[in-house]
């Protein structure tokens, strides 16, 4: 920890009265209940997918200086009761939820203090405005009068927070800046076509919505020429430096490596998964090319019929056993009040604890070959997304682990074991022969390998600041290869959140090694099945503290203490 942060946290740690003092009785399973409760209250909104929450509805959002400050007294009081409470003679598993704790109070000090993106983003107020409209939009309407108000009041808010915005922004980083700025241009159309196209889906007149629309548009707009404005002053650096980076990795993502590690890792994934397309291609050279569905009614059906070969795939194979209750995952054309918002918020629907007797949910625009690099991928072979972000990887591990009779492990998230499952399903069900009968699929999973390993090249040497923005995107779109725009963002997107991107590779490598490890130590009693029903219930779990639970090889976890 930097010499700011522990004196930051020494300040705060004297307001332990703030509305979370410990108790007479404590324990991790009431700290982590009450800290839940909290952050579902105050967590931020971000455009990732797997770490959303379920909220209480009419919750205000407040990023000023005093709602800030309040939370970081209220972190504090968490702090303290967490290092109260440490036992390291306690059983793994309690050990294990202990460090799971510590690792969430991290990520919030992260966010307010290290990371501090609610003082040098612009896109964070973007995030903090539209992505949770259109998070609530993911749910599939109709809506009922308590969703629309809730949807209403988020809409409400837009005004409020950009004014906090306009105080807090602090000569943030041009790119970001500059990503903001192109982020807004046309959102009043989108906020009309909102406006406009929703209604019918709620319980409010069409004269409120287009009211809240045209607050929410000006309110916009006048960020947007804000951000115009002091544009040209901004700096263009925006690394954070190896001392908070390696400070992330080893107390919010518990990764045992050093950044140097990282690279060298992630260089090596990224040659073989050259040489091996290369291959593919070689061996594919005469077989014609894969079709697009050519419409999103075709799409549907193809992964409709895809989605139910994957689970008999699943089963027949020995790899996974899925729950009887798991639901499926479906396509679904995205309705034009969520298009409207389609670029800040991912267009899927993961449902949640409460919404588990519910499908899955992946919203789809008509295929076309201009589309993002993975939705044309996706529209050629869905079972791609299915493995990824559906049946296999995401919908069916959150699913999973949202069931796991440990408390703590159905609230924690973790982008490297999350994201790192549902990378490793990729190349798992290839190997496992999923694809045998698509070759040209195969040649899209070891594309979507080498984007995975130079992620973390790019990721690593922006945070530490060897990489400019401007080397970073070249170094992406040359080597994917993909489009200059997917590039951009990708870095833009690394220098807001780094130590994110670097989850896929680095996740699906820990899994390998953990299954390696496995293997040598149970010999014949090793079951595939068995070991990857135990990740996935466990999926939000950092592999690290999967590997010391599961295997008693606490080699990973001691590393942590001694990063540097």
């Amino acid at each position: 920890m930097s010499k700011r942060v522990q004196a930051l946290v020494a300040v705060c740690a004297l307001s332990v009265a703030a509305g979370f003092s410990q108790p007479a009785a404590d324990s991790d399973q009431k700290l982590a209940s009450d800290f839940w409760t909290w952050r579902a209250r105050t967590g931020q909104y971000t455009g990732d997918d797997v770490t959303r929450m379920e909220r209480p509805l009419g919750v205000v959002r407040d990023w000023s200086a005093a709602g800030v400050e309040q939370q970081r007294r209220d972190l504090a009081a968490f702090e303290e009761r967490w290092r109260r409470q440490g036992n390291p003679k306690a059983p793994v598993s309690q050990q294990v939820d202990h460090l799971l704790i510590g690792s969430a109070l991290a990520r919030v000090r992260w966010e307010l203090d290290i990371l501090k993106r609610w003082q040098r983003d612009p896109n964070f107020y973007i995030e903090q405005t539209l992505t949770p409209v259109g998070e609530a939009l993911t749910v599939p309407g109709p809506y009922d009068e308590a969703h629309s108000r809730e949807i209403m009041a988020r809409l409400n808010s837009v005004p409020a927070i950009l004014d906090q915005a306009k105080r807090n922004l602090a000569s943030p980083p041009a790119p970001f800046a500059r990503m903001a700025i192109d982020s807004l241009t046309g959102i009043r159309p989108k906020l009309e076509q909102l406006a406009r196209t929703l209604p019918p889906e709620t319980t409010i007149p069409a004269a409120e919505w287009q009211a809240s629309a045209e607050r929410a548009a000006t309110s916009l707009e006048q960020y947007r020429t804000w951000l115009q404005k002091i544009l040209p002053a901004l700096p263009a650096q925006s690394a954070i430096g190896r001392e908070d980076y390696v400070w992330f990795l080893r107390n919010v993502a518990l990764l045992p490596y050093t950044p140097d590690e990282l690279v060298s890792r992630a260089e090596q994934e990224w040659r073989r998964a050259v040489a091996f397309e290369g291959i593919e291609e070689n061996r594919n050279r005469s077989i014609p090319p894969l079709e697009m569905a050519a419409t999103a009614e075709e799409w549907i059906a193809r992964n409709e019929k895809a989605e139910l070969g994957v689970r008999d795939f699943l089963d027949q194979r020995g790899i996974r056993t899925l729950p009887p209750w798991l639901q499926h995952f479906t396509l679904r054309a995205v309705p034009p009040y969520l298009a409207a918002l389609g670029d800040f918020v991912e267009m899927d629907d993961f449902t949640s604890p409460s919404r588990l007797n519910q499908n899955g949910i992946r919203y789809i625009a008509p295929p076309s070959p201009d589309a993002g690099y993975f939705w044309v991928a996706d529209a050629k072979d869905p079972r791609i997304q299915i493995v990824h972000e559906g049946t296999v990887g995401h919908y069916g591990q959150l699913c999973a682990s949202w069931k796991n009779p440990d408390p703590i492990r159905q609230h924690y998230y973790d982008s490297g074991s999350i994201e790192g499952i549902g990378f490793y399903s990729e190349e798992m069900m290839l190997q496992a022969g999923l694809y045998d009968d698509s070759p040209h699929s195969r040649e899209i999973v070891y594309n979507q390998m080498r984007l995975r390993a130079l992620r973390v090249i790019a990721d690593v040497k922006l945070a530490l600041g060897t990489f400019t923005p401007e080397t970073a995107a070249n170094f992406m779109q040359r080597n994917v290869p993909m489009s200059a725009e997917d590039a951009r963002t990708e870095v833009v997107e690394m220098g807001e959140t780094p130590g994110q991107k670097i989850s896929y590779e680095i996740g699906k490598l820990q899994i390998i090694q953990m299954m390696e490890d496995a293997r040598q130590m149970q010999g014949e009693q090793f079951s595939l099945r068995r070991f990857h029903d135990l990740v996935w219930l466990n999926g939000n779990v950092p592999i690290a503290l999967q590997r010391w639970e599961y295997l008693g090889l606490n080699d990973e976890a001691q590393k942590l203490s001694e990063l540097k």
